[in-house]
């Protein structure tokens, strides 16, 4: 197999992720809420192999970080918090809940690329974050409290340790 070819597999797993992300918003915006909520279940499962793949077969790449990140913000920050947002009666604890939770997160990641941490991430996963903010939408609850105490988390600085 060329190497070319091989430095395109991890790359593949973020793409996956980014697009079920993408197709999670999708969900969403036509009502299927629990459908949307799944989706970033699956794109969590992708964003969980695309490093490790990209260490086991020796291609790590600046690209392959970027594209990862990328992917994250999409499927953990912006999809899980439009699911909020629908189910979410409006107020303006529900706006500053969609406005800081992308944002944190956005800070989270940039954080991390700029300072990557072995072992252990500083502060909460995007990852998690989202999977929590999907799983709440799976039961079509949502919660403003809920959703401010993870952004939060995300930039703390309490230390858990890696999968």
């Amino acid at each position: 197999m060329s190497k070319r070819l091989v430095q395109t597999i991890p790359n593949l797993f973020s793409l996956g992720n980014l697009l079920c992300g993408i197709f999670s918003i999708t969900a969403n915006m036509n009502g299927f809420l629990r459908l949307a909520a799944m989706l970033l279940f699956l794109a969590a499962f992708l964003d969980l192999f695309d490093g490790r793949i990209a260490r086991r077969l020796k291609v790590n790449s600046e690209l392959g970080v970027g594209l990862d990140s990328l992917a994250d913000i999409i499927s953990f920050g912006v999809a899980p918090i439009l699911i909020f947002y629908t189910l979410a009666p409006h107020s303006w604890l529900t706006s500053f809940a969609f406005m800081i939770y992308p944002t944190m997160g956005a800070l989270r990641l940039a954080r991390f690329n700029a300072n990557p941490t072995f072992g252990y991430f500083i502060g909460i996963p995007i990852t998690f974050a989202g999977l929590v903010m999907a799983l709440m939408g799976a039961f079509h609850y949502s919660n403003a409290y809920v959703t401010i105490l993870l952004a939060v988390l995300m930039v703390s600085p309490i230390r858990v340790n890696k999968l």
